[in-house]
């Protein structure tokens, strides 16, 4: 009986049948995947979890703004004017952390297997996710810069594994660049007529708008529910991770 159900694999024709097979379905996950990661509903959440970051760190952990790295960069180099070497060093932790987070980001990009490939981006969340919520648990009596570290070093990993926002680079952590992307794309719009660009710049206005709306909920939240808020950071890469299947599912059903 299991004749029948097996005798198709182990044949020559069979076999090249199952790995054409296989091949078509990863092709399509993996188109499917890179829809997912580029588009305008993972890039809103995301930024909202970015702007949230920020005002959280800010509010209740030292005044700063772990994703920011520019700002310690400054900080360490007024620090090594005023010879005060230790605070140089407390802010220049975040920036290797930042600097780690990127590595390892590209490290999982070029040497996962295909398959694995395939899950990495969710992964990246969900090792994002549990971070943050182990963070809540850190109350504001334990030093800053273990905690302004760590949300560095997972803002340096998100930042770089969603670098494309329907094929445009943009930052889900920082608003500067997408500023400036926005104005371009605002000025080829108005000087060109180009529409693809208009479009553009309205994305690049949604996600500065969703970061600020992540700011807003981070410092109400804060006020609230202290260092345990960042709970709820955990709680949208979780939404974030769940976007993907519901994708998948979507787009095979119109294909």
């Amino acid at each position: 009986m299991f004749y029948f159900f097996l005798v198709p694999y182990f044949t020559k024709e069979g076999f090249l049948n199952m790995i054409t097979n296989n091949t078509s379905n990863m092709r399509t996950y993996s188109s499917n995947l890179e829809f997912t990661s580029q588009s305008l509903h993972l890039g809103i959440i995301l930024a909202i979890v970015g702007g949230f970051l920020d005002a959280y760190t800010f509010t209740c952990r030292g005044g700063v703004f772990a994703n920011a790295e520019t700002g310690n960069i400054v900080l360490t180099g007024l620090a090594l004017t005023q010879h005060n070497y230790i605070k140089a060093f407390s802010a220049f932790l975040p920036i290797l952390a930042f600097i780690l987070g990127a590595l390892l980001s590209l490290y999982i990009d070029h040497h996962s297997i295909t398959i694995s490939k395939l899950y990495s981006k969710q992964a990246i969340l969900l090792l994002e996710a549990i971070v943050l919520f182990v963070i809540g648990f850190i109350p504001t009596t334990v030093h800053n810069i273990l905690v302004t570290t760590t949300i560095s070093f997972v803002s340096s990993v998100q930042i770089s594994s969603f670098r494309k926002l329907v094929g445009a680079p943009y930052s889900t952590t920082m608003c500067t660049g997408n500023l400036r992307s926005s104005c371009e794309s605002f000025y080829i719009y108005i000087a060109k007529k180009d529409h693809v660009s208009g479009k553009k710049c309205i994305r690049y206005i949604t996600i500065i708008l969703f970061f600020t709306l992540g700011a807003i909920l981070g410092g109400l939240s804060t006020e609230y529910a202290d260092y345990k808020s960042i709970w709820l950071c955990s709680l949208f890469l979780i939404l974030a991770i769940i976007v993907f299947p519901i994708d998948a599912y979507r787009l095979n059903r119109k294909s």
